[in-house]
């Protein structure tokens, strides 16, 4: 799916991971989220007849439905319940948009943002000895494209995180050695 197509149809992402994206006019892109497998991509547009409004990337290797846009039309016009649930994903990704402007805007420090990324990506990882592994699949832009700040600033904050002994990365593994710790930052 591709920023500026027309909409075909809606796409379940079933298995793996995917970056939504959009990228302004003087070709600057940011990050609007990480998907995960059971979300819907390409809902509004399909809803308002106008194109596609973000570009997907898959971050992994990902399965995905595709449903056209008559059918799935006619599926939430003669099923009330669909209709419900459609309503209730477009509201769940309007709150998000509110959160993410709300994060970005409203003077969270670089560092709080970053720990909450840190602290959600941490729970798809997994716990052991104290510690939590998780595969760290993204760059350091990617992550500040996610987190509204400069490349800079995240590797600055991942190695402020690191002398304190919150994190440590090796590759693309990310062991997160004070859970709590990122936690409490990412609450302020």
């Amino acid at each position: 799916m591709m920023e500026g197509e027309a909409a075909r149809g809606i796409h379940l992402l079933c298995q793996g991971r995917a970056k939504l994206l959009t990228t302004n006019s003087e070709g600057k892109t940011f990050i609007l989220k990480i998907a995960n497998a059971g979300e819907v991509i390409g809902l509004n547009p399909i809803l308002t007849g106008m194109p596609y409004d973000i570009t997907v990337e898959t971050l992994q290797p990902c399965q995905l439905a595709f449903i056209p846009r008559d059918e799935f039309l006619k599926f939430i016009k003669e099923h009330s319940d669909a209709s419900f649930q459609v309503a209730q994903h477009l509201g769940r990704d309007c709150q998000m948009a509110y959160d993410v402007i709300r994060s970005i805007g409203l003077s969270n420090s670089a560092a709080e943002r970053l720990a909450r990324f840190l602290v959600e990506w941490a729970g798809d990882g997994r716990s052991s000895g104290g510690f939590v592994r998780v595969k760290l699949t993204l760059t350091h832009e990617e992550m500040a494209q996610l987190i509204g700040c400069s490349r800079e600033t995240v590797s600055r904050t991942l190695s402020e995180f690191k002398r304190q002994r919150l994190v440590e990365v090796n590759g693309s593994t990310l062991l997160v050695r004070d859970l709590a710790a990122l936690e409490d930052l990412a609450a302020n």
